[in-house]
């Protein structure tokens, strides 16, 4: 996969059936793109993978609180 630039500047392919690439893309999408870049993702995924990957106080408490919500 070619990632967008402005979610992804340090690679110019993705591997996403590589798992840790996969989180990592999920990681940067979820910092760094666009609400139709957040769309595209998978949302059980991200709930599943929120709590292994590394986000930022504000960007994790948004996500932690959808998902409670949603519960």
């Amino acid at each position: 996969m070619r990632p967008k630039r402005y979610i992804v500047w340090s690679k110019n392919e993705i591997d996403l059936e590589d798992p840790w690439q996969r989180k990592w893309f999920i990681q940067q999408v979820l910092s760094h793109g666009r609400s139709e870049d957040v769309a595209q993702l998978d949302w059980e995924e991200i709930s599943k993978v929120l709590k292994e990957i590394s986000l930022s106080q504000e960007v994790r408490n948004l996500w932690e609180d959808y998902f409670n919500a949603k519960r």
